[in-house]
């Protein structure tokens, strides 16, 4: 097997030597790092691969084919060398740069790590991925994954002279009508746009054309809020107030006209996407970014969810006619049915300023009256936040030294000191958010328009299980005994009122035993378990795939690519079994 991949490498290095006669030194050292580098995973991979199997149970409920798991393997094996992962994005930038040898790569990409990680290269394209993410009882959010980099884009246009930002706008836009068209494919009777499960996801920092004015007014926001009691830590809290220097004649030392203009302009255009989101039933996601943008993501995220997730102005209550006017389908058209929270804003948990930006966010949306949309996540640029912030504090930041971003006026990092205050953090937080909504659904009854809506993105079993365990005790959820003689298990039923304000999510082509654990062990009458669904084409994404391979060391903590790796092999190995028996 060795020397097949040795060889193999080693004719796409002599390939790559009929571009010139004289092939240059780069290109030589290149092809020898190819063939060692080719030899090495392969001689590393076999060897673990018998241990992996003798090491580790397959999971339940997994429902990948040989072919998915074999890609998994391969993937998850290649995050699982850490120098390898992080030297990724220099590599990739170097071959994708090398005539032929590019194709080949792009070609290795995409059979690996793009289908892990990316659903397809456009939305539309997904549709097939949708069908098959809700047979097996997931949703899906979907994510158009370009990352910009604003040092290349900032005034940039594509083949027709459109601005990039503004046909990233046009991609989400499609994507929510692909989502409300899957949606609408699904079932001729539904509660007008109740119960929908494909959603979008929005990154604001690639939805304008320089990115350094979610900074400006970031870092106008952390100078000009007022303090609260008790205090919130960078990078704060928004205010009902924040985006009102977009309507004031006078400028600030760190916003200019072309700021407010182009904050003005995404203000609009987050408008138009959301306007159309509620006409077609769709959720919409705001991403959380780095902490020197979290003031301003926060700011156009609370102005938009006290928009479009206004509570009714007659209470939470619908009309004994409204619902009765249920059982007619003419009828049901004069029913509020419109999706709510419609605007969901996340919350990273590996924040010092949790859980007081929680609570605080908790009291404004109950004093202005609207829904407050939560996406409860740990947070994934934790070791970045910690190295901008010492670089900004440093002396040598201002002799010569790489310019830091960090904006935070704290003497301490942004960040949780370790990943158990992270975890803490994030348990108590969904303590609270749990407690909400059990409140919520008893004061509001089945047919209330929800107050809150929460979805948990975690990758974390520990708690997973504690969510589970803190809906059963709230009286969300019952616990049932199902299935036939020895063959029998504990699940817990959700009710439909419940589902409309819970939902668990994990990342397209990461921890997929947990998300079909979750699946066996919950009953709803809608998925309540959401897949985070990236696209793309292949050369814009690959800035996220770079990023979600180095990410996975975070997001799946310790040994999670190990673990991820070991748990392929085992379904692997049992798959092989299955096919020699039979």
């Amino acid at each position: 097997m060795n020397l097949i991949t040795r060889s193999g490498a080693l004719r796409l290095f002599v390939r790559a030597r009929t571009f010139s006669t004289a092939p240059p030194p780069r290109l030589r050292r290149l092809g020898r790092v190819l063939v060692l580098s080719s030899a090495l995973t392969t001689s590393v991979l076999g060897y673990v691969f018998y241990n992996d199997v003798s090491n580790i149970e397959p999971a339940p409920f997994d429902t990948r084919t040989l072919s998915d798991l074999l890609r998994a393997y391969i993937v998850y094996g290649t995050c699982s060398i850490a120098p390898l992962v992080d030297a990724a994005p220099t590599i990739l930038d170097t071959l994708f740069s090398i005539p032929g040898v590019s194709k080949i790569v792009e070609s290795f990409v995409r059979a690996t790590f793009f289908h892990q990680f990316v659903g397809a290269d456009t939305a539309n394209g997904a549709l097939p991925l949708l069908t098959s993410l809700r047979a097996e009882n997931k949703g899906a959010l979907f994510a158009y994954a370009v990352e910009v980099d604003q040092k290349e884009v900032t005034g940039q246009t594509n083949m027709e002279g459109q601005p990039v930002h503004k046909r990233i706008i046009e991609e989400i836009i499609r994507s929510i009508n692909a989502s409300a068209d899957f949606e609408d494919g699904r079932d001729a009777f539904q509660d007008g746009h109740i119960g929908r499960r494909t959603w979008v996801s929005v990154k604001l920092t690639a939805m304008l054309p320089n990115a350094q004015s979610l900074i400006n007014l970031s870092t106008h926001l952390t100078n000009t809020r007022a303090q609260l009691e008790p205090p919130v830590l960078f990078p704060g809290t928004p205010s009902p107030s924040d985006l009102s220097i977009l309507h004031s004649s006078a400028l600030t030392g760190t916003l200019t006209e072309s700021d407010i203009h182009d904050l003005k302009e995404l203000y609009s255009d987050l408008v138009q996407i959301c306007t159309r989101a509620e006409e077609r039933g769709v959720r919409v996601f705001i991403d959380a970014e780095y902490s020197w943008y979290q003031p301003a993501i926060d700011a156009f995220g609370h102005a938009l969810m006290e928009r479009f997730n206004k509570l009714p102005s007659n209470g939470f209550l619908r009309t004994w006619w409204d619902i009765s006017s249920w059982t007619s389908s003419s009828a049901r058209k004069s029913v509020d049915d419109r999706v709510r929270p419609l605007v969901y804003v996340t919350y990273q948990t590996y924040l010092r300023r949790m859980p007081a930006h929680l609570t605080h966010s908790l009291a404004l949306a109950h004093a202005r009256g609207y829904a407050l949309g939560v996406k409860l996540v740990r947070g994934a640029y934790h070791p970045y936040e910690v190295v901008a912030h010492h670089l900004a504090r440093s002396a040598d930041s201002a002799v010569g030294s790489p310019r830091s971003l960090s904006i935070s006026p704290d003497p301490e990092p942004p960040v949780q000191p370790s990943k158990n205050a992270t975890d803490q953090c994030y348990h108590d937080c969904a303590t609270v958010l749990i407690n909400v909504i059990s409140q919520d659904v008893h004061r509001s009854g089945r047919f209330g328009a929800p107050s809150i809506g929460v979805f948990f993105a975690t990758h974390n079993w520990t708690s997973c299980e504690s969510i589970l365990e803190e809906i059963v005790k709230k009286g969300l959820g019952v616990v049932e005994r199902v299935g036939v003689n020895e063959v029998q298990e504990d699940v817990v039923r959700i009710p439909l009122e419940v589902g409309e304000r819970i939902a668990f999510g994990q990342l397209y082509g990461m921890s997929d035993a947990l998300t079909n654990y979750l699946i066996g062990r919950t009953r709803c009458e809608r998925p309540c378990v959401i897949k985070y669904v990236p696209f793309g084409a292949l050369v814009q994404v690959m800035p996220y795939l770079s990023r979600r391979a180095i990410e996975n060391k975070s997001v799946l903590g310790a040994g999670g690519a190990t673990r991820e790796r070991k748990g392929a092999a085992a379904l692997i190995w049992k798959k092989m079994k299955g096919l020699v028996v039979s």
